[in-house]
């Protein structure tokens, strides 16, 4: 059952760290036209936009589509969670870049995620995502620490479903033929890293 996040307007704590990462792994020469998938409440694709570059973004919540039309009303379009086809108005575009960033570590499905994602990316497109990294050094400070259940909350409604390692997630990827480019670590210390980046290509 889908689950409002509760979008506000404006960064979440998160950008801090995850906007430098991305305008890291973009090129406006190379990554033209790029579409935001999961884009919440429109920050980082308005973000992206104020900087020069060619952005559209969708998303499942009405919530969060409302505040990122606030900003730019013709970039961002309302997408339902089980649809694998885009958008009436985005239909005609053609994009050559993917961004997805703290998405699929939401989704029941992320093969059926993946797959629509490989759908609408253009020959030789590029998928940037995001993900919440896990590994065994974190895992293991997590566990010593005492802050296991407090990361790994059953009780946050909407929260995180599944917990992504570099290796499942380059595994997921693999699986649709997807070629791992570049991998980044964000937020901390190597190896404790809030975050991870991965950009893959068709």
């Amino acid at each position: 059952m889908y689950k409002e996040y509760g979008w506000k307007s404006g960064a979440t704590h998160a950008h801090g760290f995850i906007l430098p990462a991305l305008l890291e792994l973009l090129n406006k020469e190379k990554n033209r036209s790029i579409l935001d998938v999961g884009c919440g409440n429109g920050y980082l694709a308005n973000y992206l936009i104020d900087k020069g570059f060619n952005v559209y973004g969708i998303d499942a919540s009405s919530e969060g589509i409302s505040n990122a039309q606030k900003s730019n009303p013709t970039r961002f379009f309302k997408q339902d969670i089980n649809s694998k086809i885009l958008p009436e108005m985005l239909a005609s575009h053609t994009f050559d870049t993917i961004i997805s960033t703290e998405v699929i570590e939401h989704l029941y499905d992320p093969r059926g995620y993946i797959e629509f994602c490989k759908s609408i990316l253009a020959t030789n497109g590029e998928l940037i995502m995001s993900t919440p990294y896990h590994g065994y050094f974190k895992n293991l400070i997590m566990a010593l620490t005492g802050t296991f259940d407090r990361h790994f909350t059953a009780l946050w409604d909407g929260g995180h479903i599944k917990f992504w390692s570099k290796k499942s997630l380059i595994e997921l990827l693999g699986e649709f033929d997807f070629k791992v480019v570049e991998f980044k670590g964000v937020g901390r210390f190597p190896y404790l890293w809030k975050t991870m980046f991965i950009k893959v290509k068709i």
